[in-house]
């Protein structure tokens, strides 16, 4: 069975695109009934932080998915110097005296790329060893076997086969000057002692798979099988980032606008993924069922956003539809931490918007009167329904104030009385309606006018009814 391993670096924020390849692992593990293992990789302590760790385990405990084994990096430093200097036994790596403020990464050297420095890689073990003894810093590299015409092969499961010269690698760093391991020892002792058996994570890491294939042979392991995403990008081409684009890459936006993690889990599978049926609504099971790697797309996806939305209108879409199929129970329960309410009353609340939110913080918008105890300044002009005028507003609120008074609050009571009312008032439905519902609600464009005076209760309804007579009365200096 499959084990595999999500490894993210706690240096900002969870990453929608790190999100994805988190749920692309978690998917094909449970295809397989394999094992996911969450590996955080802290070993950059300069950049790790607090805030980013927690972002990463909130952001993971919101997808509601799971992992079968955690660990962290910076607990097994010992394992992968243990690794490092294993290789170096074997002549398959060097140590590199060359000052820090040499060149010591791949840069532009008389027109071409760095690669190694000669003086370095060709200093006999004995030099070495006095220099080392005598406390002279220095980084212990990987030894690439550039003489070698044999290329560094590999087999993608996305991108397929993958081939790159010796003479074209670098000689790579495995452990920093301060004894710290670089992210490729790291990263690749961690997976040979975790037995990680496929290494599922984003097409930029390719270039690194000929170097980590290196080590997981100089180490005596059979490399991982690879399958490299596509990656997720801006409209405008650009890589999704950070540092670029801010919060709307943060899965915790998403989380805080009120996204439901599953349907935040459906549209990031369709970003560089899809069944062979291109299906676009899929629940858990059915993402667990139909995920393979021949599904997944060679090219990057885009992320469909502008600065005045920072969503992408599918996201919302599939968010919109998953929130109209919920049992309302669940649904009035998502709803509570976006607005102060009790429970009782969102429950009540719940299936009257069900079908006008898109996001679970529109409850906020779409249903703040119910949980107001006095309604906002409105228009006055709004109570005057269609092809009325002041006076008939005037008329409508009194009469309705006066049925109210007495009616039982249920639908169908509230419905016949206030019919009757508009026959006597010898006006529409309409006309009858919006005086009340705009003096309720503070707007026209709210729920159903019964089921909302149900759940506001007799009080309040009459309350705010008289009012809203009191305020057009006054706008339009009536008595």
């Amino acid at each position: 069975m499959p084990r595999v391993r999500f490894a993210p670096s706690p240096t900002g924020f969870l990453h929608i695109g790190s999100a994805r390849t988190f749920i692309f692992n978690w998917l094909y593990a449970r295809h397989h009934n394999g094992t996911l293992v969450l590996r955080i990789d802290d070993t950059d302590v300069d950049r790790n932080t607090d805030a980013s760790r927690n972002s990463i385990f909130e952001g993971l405990k919101w997808l509601d998915l799971g992992w079968d084994e955690l660990y962290h990096q910076s607990e097994r430093l010992d394992l992968h110097r243990q690794v490092a200097w294993k290789i170096f036994e074997k002549g398959l790596a060097y140590r590199d005296f060359t000052p820090a403020s040499a060149d010591l990464d791949p840069k532009e050297h008389s027109g071409g790329p760095w690669l190694f420095h000669p003086a370095m890689r060709e200093l006999s073990a004995q030099q070495s060893q006095r220099r080392a003894d005598s406390g002279e810093p220095f980084v212990l590299r990987f030894r690439v076997p550039r003489e070698s015409s044999q290329a560094v092969e590999f087999r993608d499961a996305v991108y397929g086969p993958q081939s790159k010269l010796p003479a074209d690698i670098e000689d790579f760093a495995l452990l920093r000057s301060n004894g710290i391991p670089t992210y490729h020892m790291a990263s690749c002792a961690d997976d040979i002692d975790l037995n990680i058996s496929h290494i599922i994570r984003g097409q930029d890491h390719l270039t690194n798979t000929f170097k980590h294939v290196l080590i997981f042979e100089a180490a005596g392991a059979a490399p991982p099988q690879f399958a490299h995403l596509p990656l997720l990008i801006a409209p405008d081409g650009s890589k999704l980032s950070k540092r670029k684009h801010g919060p709307v890459v943060s899965v915790t936006t998403y989380r805080d606008a009120g996204f439901l993690p599953h349907a935040f889990i459906n549209f990031l599978c369709l970003l560089g993924w899809s069944p062979k049926d291109n299906r676009e609504q899929m629940s858990r099971q059915e993402l667990m069922d139909a995920f393979s790697f021949d599904g997944i797309n060679h090219s990057n996806a885009v992320v469909n956003f502008t600065e005045q939305d920072p969503f992408d209108p599918k996201a919302v879409w599939l968010n919109a539809e998953l929130i109209r199929t919920m049992p309302v129970a669940e649904l009035a329960q998502q709803l509570l931490p976006f607005v102060h309410a009790d429970p009782a009353k969102m429950l009540k609340v719940a299936p009257l918007i069900q079908e006008r939110i898109k996001l679970l913080k529109d409850v906020a918008t779409i249903a703040d009167f119910f949980f107001l105890d006095e309604l906002p300044p409105y228009d006055s002009a709004e109570l005057i329904p269609q092809k009325g005028d002041a006076a008939m507003a005037l008329t409508v609120l009194a009469r309705a104030s006066e049925v109210l008074a007495t009616i039982e609050f249920k639908h169908d009571p509230l419905d016949q009385a206030l019919r009757s009312a508009a026959q006597e008032l010898k006006i529409k439905p309409g006309q009858m309606f919006q005086p009340i519902r705009v003096a309720v609600c503070g707007r026209k464009n709210a729920p159903p006018l019964f089921e909302t005076l149900e759940v506001l209760g007799r009080e309040t309804t009459l309350k705010r009814i008289n009012v809203a007579h009191a305020l057009l009365r006054t706008a339009f200096t009536l008595v």
